[in-house]
């Protein structure tokens, strides 16, 4: 990613340059509004996202995985996959020596910032298991994550200052090899949510006047 830094304007540049932790880029990204998609949905580039000063969990994580690219790290998502009945969500993830943490973008109290304490990015993946469940009937839905997806190989212009929807990079995700959380007869299993646990985390930090699109 030699061309990286030639491509962005002065402005990204210092914005860029100013996100140099994990820490940074997660207060960042928790200060810009949740991107409720009102006008139809939208998978912006991290220059999009910083104009719009708004973004999903998608988009967030990839201007976090353009901010770490910046500093001379790799560039790497998770897909948190789900049942049919929810929503997938998306982080970036960072590592401190051999631990994994992840930073994200979410309009609720649970899916968020995971300090590096994670051995594997599995044990980072089911840290967002127990929380991971539907507000109506508590049945909790993650179901598989992604292998860590590296986005090294992309051409900066394709996803860091692309002018278009990123539907291909969001479908290249999505087909990338996957892992499941647990085998289908352990799941069939599990426990729902109690009603105190979805009222203790239905929670919004962003409101709209019409409802979301996506519950991350």
């Amino acid at each position: 990613m030699k061309s990286f830094k030639t491509l962005l304007i002065s402005s990204e540049r210092r914005l860029f340059s100013s996100l140099n932790s994990p820490t940074k880029i997660q207060n960042f990204l928790d200060s810009l509004p949740i991107n409720f998609e009102l006008s139809g949905e939208t998978y912006m580039s991290p220059r999009r996202t910083i104009q719009a000063r708004t973004a999903h969990c998608f988009e967030g994580a990839l201007l976090a995985a353009a901010a770490l690219a910046y500093h001379g790290k790799k560039p790497l998502l998770m897909d948190l996959r789900t049942s049919a009945e929810d929503q997938d969500h998306v982080v970036a993830l960072f590592k401190e020596g051999e631990y994994w943490g992840a930073i994200s973008k979410t309009n609720h109290p649970v899916l968020r910032f995971r300090d590096a304490i994670y051995k594997t990015p599995r044990e980072l993946a089911l840290s967002y298991f127990h929380e991971y469940f539907m507000d109506k009937g508590g049945k909790k839905t993650l179901r598989e994550y992604s292998r860590p997806f590296d986005l090294s190989s992309h051409r900066p212009e394709s996803w860091i200052t692309a002018p278009e929807e990123l539907f291909a990079l969001v479908h290249e995700l999505d087909d990338s090899p996957h892992v499941a959380i647990a085998p289908a007869h352990l799941l069939r299993k599990l426990r729902p949510a109690t009603p105190f646990e979805i009222e203790a985390t239905g929670m919004t930090e962003w409101k709209s006047k019409e409802r979301a699109k996506k519950r991350t």
